[in-house]
């Protein structure tokens, strides 16, 4: 397929406003699907399960089996509306929205139409320029999800060119809250960055009620990025497009400016923008046409006959609203606080999008100052190199694990990024890796004043320039015996041992 002419960034926002709409889709992680007591694959007991092992007559559509409401899920859609600040609804509906596809096996899904559980919210989300937006929020809504397809054969891994599919419905039903904005104006060249800092205010959101993992590898996390463009000083909306099911910050950001881009040459050159989902590709940073987006009236949403409406009490709502978390401002403000961060160290962290990493590794046993460290730095870096989010390589707990054998001087830095190049790998734990590897620190002062000794002698001179004062000489003999330990020493012990076996 060719690839889409685009204009330079810069240019194309001279000429055109865009305007951006963001639905992110939260799996919530009960222990059983939204309307079935399947287990719930979304929940972290459940994942990795065998396909098709994690399905009932009500996942499957099999007739005669009737859906069933799951009461924690709707407790959860409205802790995650009242922390978007929405209005909870005294009584909302489920509807069916039809539509076929292989990994629908009901050809239809239960969804809420025209009566969600929440509306009209609002999320301050903070830039790395220090810019402040209020996203409106126009509603959030329960549904199920659908199964997953995966396409054998061909070169994409998409239905076209593929040789036949597989269909795995372990997915289907599991719990969702679908959070859809309003139309978004006046973020200007800030589009694409906000997008990425919308979500991931989301995702702190879902963490801190605990409803959700909330990890975008996993798909526990997703969102489609609406774009559309208008002629500046026009004051109807172009056309848009919904690139669909983008799982990493990263790519949001990258989707969300390659369309802006994209759709600015075509307008441009007087074409016409194609209202369209669209499909990310991770790999060459691109977009690439999927269906004709439609509109509801395709969908033919009617009430859902099966269920009755949603109707929570006012006791309820304020009982989850008692329990709500602090707010994400807040709760930067107070961990900045605790942990003793400069304003420019914890900016550092937040813009990193990090912040429940780092919170996660804290409370597992490491410093703020060792946390930091790992994740902006050792960890970005190989997260950059591999083109994915540093979230996704590892977790917290083995973040912690780590900073920990260094403190306890187990582990040099040197030895403790082997270990997490391991980590990543997929090794195991710190400590297996650093067990079934043999990289411990040398703490036997016997082998290192052995290797230090063979060192003196073989350097006669040095060892002269030492004892006649010139302490900065023994970095020769130091590096001599790190290299014989293979870099399994303590270099501050070492220095300390030179110095007094050249003295006596």
């Amino acid at each position: 397929m060719a690839r889409a002419e685009l204009m330079d960034f810069d240019k194309a926002l001279e000429l055109f406003e865009p305007v951006i709409g963001l639905e992110v889709h939260v799996e919530l992680n009960t222990t059983t699907k939204m309307f079935s007591p399947a287990p719930n694959p979304a929940n972290s007991a459940y994942h990795g399960a065998e396909p098709n092992t994690l399905v009932s007559p009500v996942c499957l559509g099999l007739p005669g089996s009737l859906p069933v409401v799951n009461g924690d899920a709707v407790r959860s859609s409205i802790s995650l509306g009242l922390a978007l600040g929405c209005s909870i609804a005294p009584s909302s509906r489920f509807a069916r929205k039809n539509y076929f596809y292989p990994d629908l096996a009901k050809n239809y899904q239960i969804s809420q139409y025209d009566e969600p559980i929440a509306f009209e919210g609002s999320v301050q989300v903070e830039l790395v320029n220090g810019r402040v937006f209020d996203v409106p929020i126009e509603r959030a809504h329960m549904e199920e999800d659908a199964g997953k397809l995966t396409h054998v054969g061909g070169s994409t891994g998409r239905i076209q060119g593929a040789e036949y599919s597989l269909v795995d419905y372990n997915r289907a039903g599991v719990p969702l809250v679908e959070i859809v904005t309003k139309p978004i104006f006046g973020a200007e060249a800030d589009a694409p960055e906000l997008a990425k800092a919308y979500v991931s205010t989301i995702r702190d959101i879902a963490l801190s009620l605990g409803i959700s993992e909330a990890r975008m590898e996993r798909g526990n996390l997703r969102c489609d990025a609406n774009v559309s463009l208008r002629p500046r000083g026009a004051e109807q909306l172009g056309i848009r497009t919904e690139t669909k099911n983008v799982n990493s910050f990263r790519s949001i950001e990258r989707a969300v400016r390659y369309e802006i881009q994209r759709q600015a040459a075509i307008l441009a050159k007087g074409g016409s923008i194609t209202q369209e989902t669209r499909h990310w590709h991770e790999d060459t940073g691109t977009t690439s046409p999927g269906r004709p987006k439609s509109d509801a009236d395709d969908y033919r949403y009617f009430p859902e006959p099966d269920l009755l409406p949603v109707v929570p009490s006012a006791e309820l709502i304020e009982e989850l609203r008692a329990a709500l978390p602090e707010p994400p401002a807040a709760h930067r403000r107070r961990l900045k606080a605790e942990w003793g961060f400069t304003d420019l160290e914890f900016q550092d962290v937040a813009n990193s999008g990090l912040l429940v990493e780092l919170e996660e590794t804290v409370k597992a046993g490491a410093t703020p100052a060792a946390a930091r460290k790992w994740w902006t730095g050792e960890i970005a870096r190989l997260a950059n190199a591999a083109g994915q989010d540093a979230a996704s390589l590892v977790i917290p707990e083995h973040v912690a694990e780590l900073a920990q054998l260094v403190d306890a001087g187990t582990l040099t830095d040197r030895l403790a990024r082997q270990v997490l190049e391991g980590v990543v790998a997929g090794e195991g734990s710190p400590q297996q890796i650093v067990d079934a590897r043999g990289l411990a620190v040398v703490s036997d002062d016997g082998a290192l004043i052995a290797a230090i000794d063979e060192a003196l002698a073989s350097q006669p001179d040095v060892l002269a320039k030492i004892r006649d004062g010139k302490v900065q000489a023994a970095g020769a003999v130091i590096g001599a015996v790190m290299k014989a330990m293979h870099g399994k020493a303590d270099a501050a012990r070492v220095r300390e041992l030179v110095l007094e076996r050249a003295q006596g």
